[in-house]
């Protein structure tokens, strides 16, 4: 698996991954860092994050748990590099995730908000000293 920068001709497949529309994607691409797990030119996922004072932000996180796992590679190694911390909020129903996010080292920081009525869990991953 190949790990790269997203491009603009990603949005469809990443549209398709979220059920999000294409203009909606295209435009993550553009304002965010994204970076897409790409299998013999086929996208199987990707992940979207920003920083923010002293806070990597994970904004978007889709593909199977090992994809998800390789993908938080990438924050996570941005993050150390800066002394930086990592959140990331998972859909409680999203165990694929969930299981990615604490083969990363995540730690359950309790419930996040609710999005469309759905029950989020925080994680965050606390700088290296």
């Amino acid at each position: 698996m190949n790990v790269r920068d997203a491009v603009e001709a990603d949005a469809e497949r990443l549209a398709a991954l979220t059920g999000a529309p294409t203009d909606v994607m295209r435009n993550l691409i553009h304002d965010r860092t994204v970076r897409v797990a790409d299998h013999d030119g086929s996208v199987e996922g990707f992940v979207s994050y920003d920083a923010e004072d002293s806070t990597v932000h994970v904004t978007q996180l889709e593909g199977t748990a090992t994809t998800c796992r390789t993908l938080l590679e990438e924050p996570t190694r941005f993050a150390d590099t800066e002394g930086m911390s990592v959140e990331l909020l998972v859909m409680e129903d999203d165990e694929a995730t969930q299981a990615a996010a604490e083969g990363m080292a995540f730690e359950r920081r309790g419930p996040g908000p609710r999005f469309d009525g759905s029950q989020t869990i925080r994680y965050r991953r606390d700088a290296n000293p």
